[in-house]
């Protein structure tokens, strides 16, 4: 069976599940209660991780050997003994953990189909690859919460092979949903030095306990976060290798400056007084990919390189906006955009890019000199089910960008017929007043009224953009002395 195969048949599963009924949105974190379970008792009998981080009574056999009732309370007594244990990281990973399941025949099934599975293939892709694919399906099928912006696993691939991490760097994801970008960095350091086998012990140990660094706001999706790493021997410290807090709120304060930043933020403007109250960023905005890109700016250390997606919105908003794209200028070296295809992420109408840059330091003025920008979305296929993107559609895009991990590789610009092109900062500022919203390619595929945006993806960005225009009018008034809000 391949990874897939697993995959698929571990999704099937949710039928067992909704007869007991437990809807989709539930699911993941059902299974995953279970499976984590069972992929941690086959991880450490094949030796990918050193020790049971499990106690014996919530081992796999504590539970095949049951059934009826007295699986079921075995069950969920362990998921109560779990939540309180004095292993900090299996506390987490089990923090208010509890089973909606309420009849024992249908734990018992999910326990003997879990069972059944080839483990021996599974295990010849890795157990956290396999874990990792059932959150890729779970976000390719549900509608809502963390699906909607799962960022894209080739896109993730795509962004680690250019930035190239190496052994001894720390990188940091201050938005890490279920730490693909962590894990993916993590794998491509792995295949560079046979698995860490060609690392002294103290490297190894750092690799696994101090090497990489996430923060997630939503402890659901951090409990899967966790368990992810885990399951990839990413052990992180005393709290897991991702935290649980507000990037922006004062946790993300206290964050440790890092050599590498990878991170796709949320989308969308703070509501209902949920926006940034981070008192050290240097601009204030209720945008909180804008917080967040100050965020990654000022975490960075000196000489370190960061990827970022982000909106359109982020390259277009006047105001503060501008006003944050210029101070990324000034401290940084932004040398390439990425401008990726509508349609890879759950909302099609969302319209992305990659930012890719180096900090010179907080301190800099006039780093970006030039801005390459790929196009990649001018007449582009439809990516969907029907058409998934994969690694091979980011070929061209990685040849043009070079080996160099800072984009100073010898590049050529392809001219207005091209995807690649070159922009010096002097026109940047005056042609485009500091927008880096740029597109010089006429999309065939922009006049078909099918792949119109959704008509409530319209209303949305409409609604964001009234949202910045009123706070900025909103911000006049109080520099007038004028208390009254719009």
């Amino acid at each position: 069976m391949t990874t897939s195969d697993i995959v698929q048949k571990l999704w099937n599963l949710c039928d067992v599940l909704r007869d007991d009924g437990i809807n989709y949105s539930d699911y993941v974190t059902e299974l995953v209660l279970l499976l984590f379970i069972k992929m941690e008792f086959e991880n450490t009998e094949s030796g990918i991780l050193q020790a049971h981080k499990l106690p014996d009574y919530a081992r796999w056999p504590e539970f095949t050997r049951r059934s009826g009732l007295n699986l079921l309370t075995h069950y969920k007594t362990s998921l109560l003994q779990l939540s309180q244990s004095p292993d900090p990281l299996i506390a987490a990973i089990y923090a208010d953990a509890q089973t909606s399941l309420k009849e024992p025949r249908h734990l018992e099934q999910l326990i003997k189909s879990l069972d059944s599975i080839d483990w021996f293939s599974a295990k010849q892709d890795g157990l956290g690859d396999l874990y990792e694919g059932l959150l890729e399906k779970n976000a390719n099928e549900t509608k809502s919460g963390a699906g909607q912006y799962f960022t894209p696993r080739p896109l993730i691939d795509s962004i680690i092979h250019l930035i190239k991490p190496q052994a001894g760097e720390t990188i940091q994801d201050p938005a890490a949903g279920t730490a693909g970008f962590l894990i993916a960095a993590d794998s491509y350091i792995r295949s560079q030095t046979d698995d860490l086998y060609n690392l002294s012990e103290k490297q190894r140990q750092f690799q696994r306990n101090r090497a990489y660094l996430g923060m997630e706001l939503v402890s659901s999706t951090r409990r899967l976060a966790l368990m992810n790493c885990l399951l990839h021997g990413m052990e992180g410290d005393d709290e897991g290798v991702v935290h649980i807090g507000n990037t922006l709120g004062s946790s993300g304060s206290s964050l440790p400056k890092s050599d590498i930043m990878l991170s796709n933020p949320p989308f969308g403007t703070a509501k209902g007084g949920g926006g940034p109250t981070r008192d050290d960023l240097t601009y204030a905005t209720s945008n909180k990919q804008l917080a967040f890109l100050q965020h990654i700016v000022r975490h960075m250390k000196d000489g370190g390189r960061a990827a970022v997606v982000l909106p359109d919105n982020v390259l277009f908003e006047s105001g503060v906006g501008a006003d944050i794209r210029r101070d990324l200028m000034n401290k940084c070296r932004l040398h390439t955009i990425l401008r990726l295809p509508t349609g890879i992420f759950y909302a099609q109408g969302v319209k992305t890019n990659v930012l890719f840059f180096q900090k010179v330091s907080q301190a800099a003025t006039g780093s970006t000199q030039e801005v390459w920008v790929y196009d990649m979305r001018a007449n582009a296929p439809k990516f969907g089910k029907r058409t998934p993107l994969t690694r091979t559609h980011f070929a061209e895009f990685e040849a043009t960008f070079g080996e160099d991990a800072n984009g100073k590789s010898e590049r050529h610009d392809q001219g207005e017929a091209g995807r690649f092109r070159r922009f010096s900062r002097e026109w940047i500022a005056k042609e485009k007043g500091d927008s880096l919203d740029i597109a010089w390619l006429k999309d065939e595929n922009a006049e078909d009224a099918a792949d119109l945006p959704e008509p409530a993806v319209l209303a949305r960005e409409a609604v964001d953009e009234l949202t910045a225009a009123v706070e900025e009018l909103e911000a006049i008034l109080a520099e007038l002395g004028e208390a009254e809000s719009i």
